[in-house]
């Protein structure tokens, strides 16, 4: 198993967020983190990811408890994350920051003697080319369009070449085409990459994921296939009794 939470328990003061969560994802899996608002969704993908420590739990990574480590350090074990806010530096250009985002995975003395700009090159085209967005390659991220913006940060967080990447509500704000096409980006990078990802869009969700885990008040209500879950009376309910 590539990812595994148990027992997740997370409480802020006289809240309690999760209560004895958990999460499996095999590797090439795409796995799809669903319920209601306030279910804990946001807050189970930030205590893997680092961004919350758990009141009590365990997170596994290939075999690894992480659950002490920090962002950076699951990061270096080949986890990446996307939040919902977009966090592309605007003044600069696509191309930049694509190459600072594999910069990262640079060594200092690379970095110092300016060798890797001309040595990524290829590495940052063929990323923007993924991406559909090599035609804008020497605009200012700014002057994206925001489904654009999403898309290309998703390119930063692939291109430390991950083996989990953590998208939290990655098509928010997005046209239905916009939509369309994130999901037909995303699929090639199964090939190498398991994907968590949060997200309302059931229909979107639905179309790219294996499996599905659902949330409801800080408990796992359901986990399994899409037909499963879709048959699953106790989730009908829940998205019934909140709609």
């Amino acid at each position: 198993m590539l990812l595994e939470a148990a027992g997740i328990k997370k409480v802020f003061g006289k809240l309690t967020a999760l209560d004895g969560a958990a999460l499996t994802v095999g590797e090439n899996e795409f796995h799809g983190l669903i319920g209601p608002n306030g279910s804990g969704k946001s807050t189970l993908m930030k205590c893997i990811a680092g961004a919350e420590v758990p009141t009590q739990g365990k997170v596994s990574f290939i075999n690894t408890d992480i659950t002490a480590f920090t962002p950076t350090e699951r990061a270096r074990a080949g986890m990446s994350l996307k939040f919902q806010i977009t966090s592309v530096l605007p003044s600069l250009t696509l191309y930049d920051n694509i190459l600072l985002a594999l910069q990262a995975q640079s060594s200092l003395f690379d970095l110092v003697f300016s060798r890797t700009r001309g040595a990524l090159h290829d590495q940052v085209m063929t990323m923007l080319t993924q991406f559909r967005l090599a035609d804008r390659a020497f605009d200012a991220a700014a002057a994206l369009s925001h489904g654009q913006q999403q898309w290309l940060e998703i390119a930063m967080a692939l291109a430390g070449k991950p083996k989990l990447l953590l998208l939290d509500e990655p098509t928010g704000g997005m046209s239905l085409e916009e939509r369309r096409v994130t999901g037909e980006l995303l699929q090639p990078i199964k090939q190498h990459c398991s994907l968590v990802i949060v997200e309302h869009d059931l229909d979107f969700i639905r179309d790219i994921c294996d499996r599905l885990t659902v949330l409801d008040q800080g408990k796992v209500l359901a986990s399994g296939t899409v037909p499963e879950i879709q048959a699953n009376t106790s989730v009908q309910e829940i998205y019934l009794r909140r709609a």
